[in-house]
Parts: structure tokens; sequence; C-alpha cells
């Protein structure tokens, strides 16, 4: 399947989860199985193209996302979690949301120092969470150049925000708004 038919899978629905937003909804995407494959596939390619040694997702649809691409790869998946999510001693990072905080973490065993670690999830609006993510897993001895998405909302500015710290790009499509 080419890009433009696996965004076709993608619904958007108007006033979502409050008026004037248009919430782009993965859930179609991932119901279809070659459209889902199809989209894993090209996010790999991307993943293989930047030298991953192991895939990073953010909860929760970075999981689906990431956790596929790793396996297709048989790469290691380290998911960034929401606090006390994990049973083990956690580093974690605090980080602004546009109204209030949020916290993520890592459980720093699954991170080899050096290791090349490619960030993979659904969607990058504003980019707080996937720099949140980016400054933890660092932090934790990983190496992060690249992250990747299935979908860019260029007029949040999020791509450009992870360019400024010095992350490679990519998403396989993008949509106008926000």
């Amino acid at each position: 399947m080419t890009k433009d038919e696996i965004k076709a899978l993608v619904r958007t629905v108007p006033d979502f989860p409050a008026k004037g937003i248009l919430f782009r909804d993965v859930t179609t995407l991932i119901r279809h199985g070659e459209g889902f494959a199809a989209c894993i596939a090209h996010l790999a390619q991307l993943a293989e193209a930047a030298g991953a040694d192991a895939i990073a997702g953010m909860e929760a649809r970075g999981f689906i996302f990431g956790a596929a691409v790793a396996a297709q790869m048989r790469l290691g998946f380290v998911p960034v979690r929401k606090p006390g999510k994990l049973p083990v001693r956690t580093v974690g990072i605090d980080y602004a949301l546009e109204y209030g905080r949020d916290r993520l973490e890592i459980d720093p065993g699954a991170i080899t120092n050096g290791a090349r670690v490619v960030i993979v999830d659904d969607l990058i609006a504003t980019g707080g969470t996937a720099l949140a993510a980016t400054e933890l897993l660092r932090g934790a001895g990983a190496r992060v150049d690249h992250a990747l998405f299935v979908i860019d909302l260029p007029d949040l500015h999020g791509a450009e925000r992870l360019r400024s710290a010095g992350v490679t790009v990519e998403a396989l499509m993008d949509f106008p708004g926000h």
C-alpha cells in the first residue's frame, strides 16, 4: 500500500475532544490488517535506515506502533510509561503540558548505554511528550537522533521542536490544522 492509501484509512472526527479540534483517529488504520501491516513496514524501513538498535514508544498508541515496528525488526522495545506503571525502580522526567504538568518514566535497565534508540509514535502535535521522551532516553544513556510518526500536524510545530533538539523527524503523512 502507498502512503496515500494508508492515509485514507485514518478517520477524521470533528469537534473531538473539544469544539474546533479535528481528531485524527488511527483506530480505523489499526483495525485494517493490510493497512496496518503496510504502515508498520514503512516505519520499519525508516527505523532500519536510521540504524536503530531499539525502538521506544510512548504510552499509549506509541506502544501499538512502536512494539509492532520493534517486532518486525526483531529489536527490543522500550516502553515510555506514565508514572507508577512500572514494577521496578525507574528514572523519569517531568514536563509541561498546555495546562499543567505530566511525567514519563522508563526502566533504566531497558537502555544499553550508547544504543541508538528510535522513537515511534502515532502522532506528533506540539511535540512536548516526544521531546520529554527524548530527554529521558538520552539521560538514561541512549542515543536518540530519530523519531518516527504515523501522522504529523505541522501547524502545531512539534516536529520543529524536536529538530531543534537534534532529532531527525519523519512522518508517513501530515494533516493541516489541529
